[in-house]
């Protein structure tokens, strides 16, 4: 199962460029013997520090707009202050004569197209004419300093021709279309649903509704342009994915590929915001262009909500039947979403399941609300966010209904096989995940109490999450003096990408970290996929593998042993009884390139992730307030490669999810489309009060269908299922089941008993 919309910016763009790899596999075959499971480094699995905390926690670490350049100029962005219509005129002379104010670039007739997640956009970045949503960035305004800019740009006029638009999710939801385009199904059916539900003991027919949501990262959009005398184009940017942003960027700017290059050494967070090309890139880029100089475009926090991308809202129906032993019948999850007139993208709400429970009658659905917002794209976990917390909440129902345990009801329909394709899962372990869970939580002997004026409650839901690979290459080498430097295009979004490419290096060739050195975001560099979609470790982490096994191969022939003989650790070549240092084997050095490619596993295995969240919270009787006093995620994600940084990521991901089920709305105003909470002052994420202490528990696996690491991805796992847990823990706390979510003080009042 593919996350459209990465999958679908990947199959759009290509990554093209894969050539001279010294060691390539295609994954058609599992992979059963890892070189990791022998090495004697003792690296993998451990719980050790990032290499770039040091530089990050100095304020060493350069992002995006920290680059520094003698005769740089400022660029602020302007968007439009209308939801649809067209730019009539931009009075660009009326700001020029403002102090510091070097020039406006609009270029509107340029109508440059930039692809966008899962496909390309109908307009501009740049030189939009028509607009398509309010704040639809339409020029840039350049200064000499920062603030000159930021003034100007407050005053520049522009005259629009307004229309009405479609902002009201409601009042269009029916006219929903089914998405074009088959990046994955948006429609699919199996049995027939409706006689199973007529026919089932128990059933459970309920519409869950989830809001607009930003990804909020703490780095803003930010890019750096420069262009050569050679008319080659370098940008220092925000970008998870910057060998496809290259292509895009190129595309858009009608230069070839070989002259633009993307840097993003270090990203502060994307969460998917920054998987394409955004605005503020297009805008440096041609700014710095038609000045010859140097051009930094920050977008201001604001923007960040209204120009970037959103997750959907949804509406979701989903209906259960179950016989009288609480085995599924019938599944159906049907979901209504919404996107700009054009776009194919769509959030994938039932992507979890079509794999996540057994059940012979299924109907899954997915259509589109053609709205004039802002454009909806993938946000960390697309579909499995927002889809469980529908489907894991509809569960608990129907486990109430029968009167079973809602453990009990999915160990009950924990399938031997996909339901849908009757192929395999290259591994599972839901249901251990469930045991383990439930025992370390103490769930058998939970109980609902009073604590003054607050009702305590326990919830609990799965976690699953799709595992993809996608073509990456990394090139390792090792200098005469026995270090090895890893170079990748690969970054790291704050995920570990920087420690994990070392261990699995260091591992691999026996060195320990202060002797391996990861250069990564920069397309200069071998080619990657990039970071999103949970795949960044397995793909790239796989090339780096590939890379070191070749390289062990040419030491075992320059010391005249086979390689299967030798052991490498602490910068020893180890063999036929002879001990010597690695760096006498290299000369004056030695390289290789690994890369590796998707292949026929991925069709002939089901591959997820699995998780299992506990909850207990409290509910204040009175006010209605929630309290999540303590919660648990047992995951098993393949080879954990470092359990700080995957034990990093399962936090973050539970604290999402405690977000969405809570907080989280992205609020637009139905009259005009404007987002009405676009700051962090009004659109609430969860802070250290709103998170209590958050275990988290691995348990062993390896993968051999997935990758030669054996690892996958887990990124997005600690999202899956957690914001149910909560929703779960709420109703057993107070009796108040609320499907409209983010479920606030007075969406529970109502429902509250008399104090």
């Amino acid at each position: 199962m593919s996350d459209t919309g990465l999958t679908g910016l990947l199959d759009t763009i290509g990554l093209g460029g894969f050539t001279g790899a010294s060691n390539a596999l295609t994954m058609d075959k599992p992979y059963p013997d890892s070189l990791l499971d022998t090495g004697a480094q003792e690296l993998i699995g451990r719980p050790l520090p990032r290499i770039d905390g040091p530089l990050k926690v100095a304020g060493r670490a350069t992002y995006a707009a920290e680059y520094a350049f003698t005769d740089l100029a400022h660029g602020v962005l302007v968007g439009t202050t209308v939801g649809a219509g067209k730019v009539v005129s931009i009075d660009a002379e009326g700001v020029m004569s403002l102090p510091g104010v070097i020039d406006v670039v609009t270029d509107y007739d340029t109508f440059i197209q930039v692809p966008q997640q899962g496909g390309e956009t109908k307009a501009p970045a740049q030189g939009v004419r028509k607009i398509t949503y309010r704040g639809e960035i339409i020029a840039v305004v350049l200064a000499e300093t920062f603030e000159a800019a930021r003034d100007a740009a407050r005053q520049l006029k522009v005259e629009y021709e307004e229309k009405d638009g479609r902002y009201d999710f409601e009042q269009h939801r029916r006219e929903a279309e089914k998405p074009p385009g088959d990046n994955i199904p948006s429609h699919s059916k199996q049995g027939d649903v409706d006689a199973a539900m007529a026919e089932a003991v128990f059933t459970v027919d309920a519409t869950y509704t989830t809001p607009s949501q930003n990804s909020a990262a703490m780095e803003p959009h930010a890019s750096i342009a420069t262009w050569d005398e050679e008319g080659a184009l370098t940008l220092y940017c925000a970008h998870q994915m910057p060998t496809s942003g290259a292509q895009q960027l190129a595309k858009a700017l009608g230069i070839s590929q070989s002259k633009c290059r993307i840097v993003a050494a270090y990203v502060g967070g994307g969460f998917g915001s920054k998987l394409g090309i955004a605005p503020e890139s297009v805008a440096a880029a041609v700014a710095s262009r038609k000045l010859g100089r140097p051009v930094k475009a920050v977008m201001h926090r604001q923007q960040v909500f209204e120009a970037t991308v959103r997750r959907s809202n949804t509406e979701q129906r989903v209906r259960l039947g179950a016989d009288q032993d609480g085995k599924l019948t019938a599944i159906a999850h049907e979901t209504i979403v919404s996107n700009l007139d054009g776009q194919d993208f769509f959030e994938p709400a039932g992507i979890a399941t079509h794999f996540l429970y057994a059940g012979e009658n299924r109907l899954i659905t997915h259509d589109l609300v053609r709205l004039n917002l802002l454009l909806s794209a993938s946000m960390r976990a697309p579909g499995e966010a927002v889809g469980m917390l529908a489907t894991e909440s509809a569960m608990d129902e129907l486990a109430e209904k029968i009167g079973i345990d809602p453990v009990e009801l999915i160990r009950r329909n924990d399938p031997d096989c996909d339901p849908e394709k009757n192929i395999p899962y290259s591994s599972r372990a839901l249901t251990r995940c469930l045991d383990e869970g439930a025992e370390r939580f103490g769930w058998a002997r939970r109980e609902k109490r009073r604590e003054g004026e607050w009702l305590i409650g326990h919830g609990m839901a799965p976690a699953a999450r799709t595992n993809m690979l996608q073509k990456s290459s990394a090139k390792v080498s090792i200098d005469a003096r026995g270090c090895a430097t890893v170079e990748s295009a690969m970054t790291d979004i704050v995920t570990g990408s920087y420690p994990n490419h070392a261990q699995i290096a260091g591992e691999l060739l026996g060195l320990p970290l202060d002797r391996v050195r990861v250069t990564l975001g920069d397309t200069d560099l071998a080619p990657a996929a990039g970071s999103g979609g949970s795949w960044g470790a397995g793909s790239s982490g796989s090339a780096v593998y590939l890379a070191c096994e070749s390289l062990r191969e040419k030491l075992a022939k320059a010391m005249g042993v086979d390689a299967g003989a030798m052991t490498l650790k602490d910068g020893k070549v180890i063999a036929d009884n002879r001990s010597v240092d690695l760096a006498s084997l290299v000369g004056d050095g030695i390289e290789a390139t690994g890369q590796i490619a998707p292949g026929k596993q991925e069709k002939e295995t089901t591959q997820a992730s699995y998780g299992a969240h506990f909850c207990e919270v409290g509910v204040n009787a009175v006010t209605g307030e929630v309290r999540v006093r303590r919660m648990l995620g047992v995951f098993a994600a393949g080879r954990i490669l470092n359990e700080q940084t995957a034990r990093s990521q399962c936090l973050g991901g539970i604290t999402f999810g405690i977000g969405g089920a809570l907080y989280e709305e992205l609020v637009h105003d139905v009259r005009t489309g404007q987002v009405v909470n676009h700051d962090l002052a009004e659109y609430h994420v969860p802070v250290n009060a709103d998170v209590p202490q958050i275990e988290v528990v691995f348990l062993p696996e390896r993968d051999v269908h997935a990758n030669p690491i054996h690892a996958k991805g887990i990124g997005e796992l600690g999202i899956a299922g957690s914001g149910a847990a909560v929703a779960n823990a709420i109703y057993d706390a107070c009796g108040v089941r609320v499907r409209d979510f983010p479920i606030t003080c007075d969406k529970i009042l109502p429902g509250l008993p008399p104090v």
